[in-house]
This record gives C-alpha cells, structure tokens and sequence, in this order.
C-alpha cells in the first residue's frame, strides 16, 4: 500500500515540466494537482514576459522561459476530426529542449508578443512528437488548423521523438510559441503562464523566490510530475491499494489472532479462573492483535521505502525520469491509521472466539 500510495503521490505532485538542461522551475504555491503532465484551472503567474527578460539579464542565469501548458484541439489531417494535443507554450532559443523537443527548428523569441499587444508576427510553428505527429496524421512541414484559432494556421516545423512518457504510452506533445498559445488559451489577459524554467549554474533559488509571492521554487531534484488533466486516476490508484491493504490485511490478522487463541485457550481459561471477566479478556485480545498489526505496518512502512526507491530507480533506468513515486513523511501516519484500522477490525473473529473459552473447558482438560 506504502509503495502504490507513493506512485499515486508522485502522478498527483505539484511538480513541474521535464526539460533538459533546466535548474529551476518557478511554479505556483498552490498550484492544483490533479494527474500527470499539466495543470487545468490551477493557480497562474502573471506579467510573464518581463519577469522572464529580467532575469535573462541577470549574467549568472544561461536562459529563463516560461512556459504554459495547455489542451488543445487539432484537426486529424486525414480524419478533419479534432483531437487534443498537450501543447506547451514557451519563448523559443537554440539549446533549448522540452521534454526532448528541440525548439532549434522554431523561430528565437516570441514575435507574436509584439510588448504586450499580442498582434506581432504569427509564426504558427508547431515542433511535434510522433505520438502527436501518428494521432494527427501530420508530417514535418503540413499545416494543421485548431478550432481554437480557427482564422490561424499552423505548420509542423519538425517531429522528433520526445521523453514524455506516461501510464499506457506516449502522451501526444506540442510546442509552440507562448505568446500564440496564451491567445489560444485566453491568458493574453495578464500575460499568464504556469511556471518559469531558469537555467544557471548558480544557486540563486532565494533570488528566485522572491520575484512572486506565494510561488515555490523547485530543483532539478525536486522533479517529480506535471499534471496532465482533471482525471482522478491518482486517488484511484491510492484508493485501490488502500481497500487491498484492508481486505487482505484483516483476513490475514484475523486467520493468525484466531490461530493464536485456539492455541492459547488453556491461558484463557485460567485468566477466567482467575476471576478476569469477559470484558478484560476481551481487552487482552484485541489489544494484542492491534499490537501485532501495528508492528505490521511499521515494517509495512520500511517495505513499501524500499519499493520506492526501487520503483524511482528502475524509472529512472528505464525511462530517464527522476521521481516516478514520492515517499510523503504524511504516509507514515496514514500507514499506521490503516494499520489500527486492520487492528481493529481483524480483532472482532478472535474476541468472539476467546469468550466461547470457558473455565469449566479448560479444567475438564
């Protein structure tokens, strides 16, 4: 439960987007968290585009962008039927990559800005991933059209592989212009984006923190996840593990504690000989067994560790991300309510057993 309930915290983290090469990610402090690439509805920045010249200016950071990600509908080249893409909106550089997407093919800056007028040059450049490029039937060099600029085209620029991968395959990505996506979107008003990618090779995470209020800034350590939508796969993922844990956690505990009593009956029968009534043998067993569940979940607890640093380093082997799963200190006392939950509830079979135990029994013995 330990280990599952840690994958569903590192989907359901406020994180930030992977990209190469990046040191720090500006992201808001209360940023919603609802599944695994991008946040939809969360809490924005603002004034993006001057924040981000200020700090390009500061001579030790090598390049500051932000970046917006959004779902967008895009016309299927083939089918004309809209399908959505995961679209990132950043200011383009060469050397700059997001989730493995070179922007080298797009156009440096962002034109479209034009200062905050939003009414520059359209670029409508579009690097591409080959799940996005499959799902749209589009090559490098087609135009593709979105029902959220239907007056506006756009051309794939060029299609790479990326290293977004996700649960059941490839999550379909875009990048293009921030300042095309923001008017896309309606986050033109306020210049919003959902985070601010800083490259540096110093550590300036102070100065960093202090260009917004309420924001949190994140290490390249610190990566996790990025929401990807509203789904609730996360607490079902959780959920799922925490009715596992019960179910088998009670059978278990109930099948050893009703073991235990069967072979402790004759210590049974001389506490009631002793003058124990039924209320305090009752005791006895279920404290034992609330016990034994107890030290059950503090090794539960070391286990489901261990599983995740396993599960981390094989994500990490095998998929290049560094934080698959995130061991919340808060799950210690989550493991440990389930386990007095299991306690008591697999305590109810061994009690009613102990007091069928009689002192005449345990003498005719």
């Amino acid at each position: 439960m330990v280990s599952v309930t840690g994958i569903a915290a590192g989907l359901a983290s406020q994180a930030v987007i992977e990209s190469e090469d990046v040191d720090y990610w500006i992201v808001p402090e209360e940023s919603s968290t609802e599944s695994v690439v991008v946040g939809a509805g969360g809490l924005n920045l603002g004034d993006v585009h001057a924040t981000a010249e200020s700090l390009n200016q500061d001579e030790r950071i090598d390049y500051a962008t932000p970046v917006r990600l959004t779902l967008i509908p895009f016309q299927d080249t083939v089918t004309g039927e809209q399908t959505y893409v995961l679209t990132v909106g950043i200011i383009p550089r060469t050397g700059v990559e997001v989730f493995g997407l070179s922007t080298a093919p797009m156009t440096p800056g962002d034109p479209y800005y034009a200062n905050g007028t939003y009414n520059g040059t359209w670029t409508g450049e579009l690097v591409v991933n080959d799940a996005a490029s499959t799902l749209l039937n589009a090559s490098s060099g087609m135009t593709l059209s979105s029902s959220r600029a239907p007056d506006r085209r756009f051309t794939v620029t060029n299609v790479s592989t990326s290293q977004a991968p996700s649960i059941g395959g490839t999550i379909p990505i875009a990048v293009m212009h921030l300042s095309e996506l923001q008017s896309m979107s309606g986050a033109q008003t306020g210049d919003q984006a959902d985070q601010i990618l800083v490259s540096t090779n110093s550590r300036i995470r102070e100065e960093l923190a202090a260009q917004y209020p309420r924001t949190t800034v994140v290490t390249r350590s610190g990566l996790a996840a990025q929401e990807v939508s509203t789904s609730s796969l996360p607490l079902a993922i959780a959920l799922a593990a925490l009715v596992a844990a019960v179910v088998v956690g009670v059978l278990f505990v109930t099948t050893l504690m009703g073991l235990e009593v069967n072979a402790s009956r004759q210590e049974l029968g001389m506490l009631a000989a002793m003058g124990f009534s039924r209320r305090s043998r009752s005791l006895i067993i279920a404290a034992e067994t609330v016990v034994i569940a107890l030290l059950g979940g503090l090794v539960g607890i070391g286990v489901g560790a261990v599983g995740i640093a396993g599960v981390n380093a094989f994500g990490t082997a095998t998929l290049g991300i560094d934080a698959v799963a995130r061991f919340d200190p808060r799950v210690i006392l989550y493991a440990l309510g389930v386990a007095v939950l299991i306690g008591g509830v697999g305590a109810v079979y061994p009690v009613v057993l102990s007091l069928r135990t009689t002192q005449l029994e345990v003498l005719s013995e």
